[in-house]
């Protein structure tokens, strides 16, 4: 596994880090802990050195997986956590107000997630949505305290537009913005690549399969467990589903052609963008994680990947990628 370093802030990670969220929140059930350990640590052993959690996954219970896995190895890996939701004393998200970025509730959780993650620093602490009522310059004060303190080394927003990026920026260099990227959702090319490139911040995308749906395995009528965060996206209802099916039928012939999987294309494809991009999926399975660390192996011609851009671009999309509640916390 190379490694990549996220802009030009010394990060190096993994080319392919781990999204942890699903193994204990927003897919279902989750795992046991003991097997979410497991499958953290069977990605480190095949070069995964880059780990993505939060305190809201759970909420707390990620955090604690993630801690307990990288224990043995902790000076191995990075691992990014995030603060900003409105979470009360018994793990409660309150909705009046969503999100909490006071300097009191990020040092809050910069204590707590230390103690759960069982380490004494933040190697990437993210934002995780941009609060309207706290002004972007505020954290980045915060933060940089914490970073004095030696208790968060880098900081990061999570699906945060321009304007904020720049002003944050200017406070405390962000080392990372994340958000959504992959072959069905392309928005951060626009407007969002330009200013990462000029200012030497990293990009880590998430949900670069596409939730699961680029893989080729999600069908119409492809049933989701209770509390699978894809029933409230509107780009996975059935009528949705049954639409973009198109897409993946591209993706699908050209995958094949190349004796891979669409998983492993979707993930080239990603990586094949820029060079100071780390993309993060996820899985509850070592199948798919083995899949997935495939992808890394497979490398696009420029010849592939216009192909690729326009088999992807005759297809439009259906569905928005969030609800509306979600939708109104992005790109603030």
């Amino acid at each position: 596994m190379n490694k990549r370093e996220l802009g030009k802030s010394g990060l190096e990670v993994s080319e392919l880090g781990f999204g942890c969220m699903g193994i204990s929140y927003g897919l279902g059930p989750g795992l046991p802990k003991d097997d979410g350990v497991a499958l953290i640590r069977a990605a480190h052993e095949r070069g995964v050195t880059f780990f993505d959690t939060a305190e809201v996954y759970g909420p707390w219970k990620n955090e604690e997986v993630v801690g307990e896995a990288v224990k043995p190895f902790r000076n191995e890996v990075v691992i990014a956590t995030k603060f900003g939701f409105n979470i009360d004393e018994n793990g409660v998200q309150q909705q009046d107000p969503p999100l909490n970025s006071s300097r009191e509730r990020i040092r809050k959780v910069a204590e707590d997630s230390l103690r759960r993650l069982q380490t004494d620093r933040i190697d990437l602490f993210y934002q995780h949505r941009v609060d309207p009522n706290v002004p972007i310059e505020d954290v980045a004060a915060t933060i940089k305290e914490l970073i004095a303190e030696g208790k968060v080394l880098h900081w990061g927003l999570s699906e945060a537009g321009v304007d904020v990026i720049r002003r944050a920026h200017t406070v405390q260099p962000l080392t990372a913005l994340q958000s959504e990227y992959s072959l069905w959702w392309r928005e951060p090319e626009q407007e969002i690549f330009p200013v990462l490139e000029e200012l030497g911040i990293g990009f880590v995308p998430f949900s670069p399969l596409g939730k699961g749906f680029l893989t080729g395995t999600i069908k119409e009528d492809t049933p989701f467990v209770e509390k699978d965060f894809r029933n409230t996206v509107p780009r996975f209802n059935p009528e949705n589903r049954k639409a973009n099916q198109a897409l993946i039928e591209r993706i699908t012939a050209f995958a094949k052609e190349r004796g891979a999987t669409n998983a492993q294309i979707a993930l080239a494809w990603v990586l094949a963008q820029k060079p100071w991009l780390a993309p993060i999926p996820g899985t509850t399975k070592l199948h798919r994680l083995e899949e997935n660390l495939g992808a890394v192996n497979i490398k696009l011609s420029a010849d592939d990947l216009r192909e690729l851009d326009e088999l992807t671009s005759s297809v439009e999309v259906q569905g928005n990628r969030y609800s509306e509640a979600a939708q109104s916390m992005v790109n603030r």
